[in-house]
Parts: C-alpha cells; structure tokens; sequence
C-alpha cells in the first residue's frame, strides 16, 4: 500500500499574486516605553526569597 500526496498542479502555483497595496504594515514598536522603573521597600531580600519558599510549599500541597 502507497501513500499519494495528491496531485500538485504548478500552474495554482504561478498564479499567487499578492497585491501589496492592500496590506498595512504592522509596527512592532508602537507601544515600546523607554524609561527607568525603581522601588523602595522595608522587605530584606531574606524575607522576600523567605515568602516565596512559604508560597511554593503552599502550591506542592496541593
């Protein structure tokens, strides 16, 4: 038993035209943002890698 892939005709092939005054163009940096972001808390990193072992212990009982 054979498998066929169908039949392929070059011609629909030849025949794709794209009409490119139709298409608008997509602008990946339209909403990039430039700037600085900074914070202050009265957390030690200690604390903070201390909570989030509390919150993965939470999640692994479940």
């Amino acid at each position: 038993m054979s498998m066929g892939f169908g039949s392929y005709d070059e011609s629909e092939q030849q025949e794709q035209t794209t009409n490119d005054e139709d298409v608008e163009a997509v602008n990946v940096h339209e909403n990039d943002h430039h700037g600085e972001m900074s914070f202050e808390s009265d957390v030690s990193t200690d604390e903070l890698v201390s909570q989030l072992g509390s919150m993965k212990d939470d999640d692994d009982d479940e």
